[in-house]
């Protein structure tokens, strides 16, 4: 994600918004199924389950095959 300065998306606030819009059942987890969701939902229709569920485990720190707000967060300010 970067802003239109070509920059790394440095607000937690609209990385929340980011984040809510892709945790649809709101518990505070993003699943491999919402991910691929989100993906399509944006115009991303080739993502499979499973190559959703690769792009969380590579940003997965706890290895519970979900992202958390902090891993999300984590991912952006790399």
């Amino acid at each position: 994600m970067h802003d239109t300065r070509g920059g790394p998306v440095a607000d937690i606030e609209e990385a929340r918004k980011q984040f809510e819009r892709i945790d649809t059942d709101d518990d505070g987890f993003i699943t491999a199924a919402e991910f691929k969701t989100a993906l399509a939902q944006g115009g991303d229709w080739n993502v499979t389950e499973s190559v959703a569920e690769a792009i969380i485990a590579r940003r997965d720190l706890d290895g519970d095959k979900q992202l958390s707000f902090d891993e999300f967060w984590a991912h952006l300010n790399k």
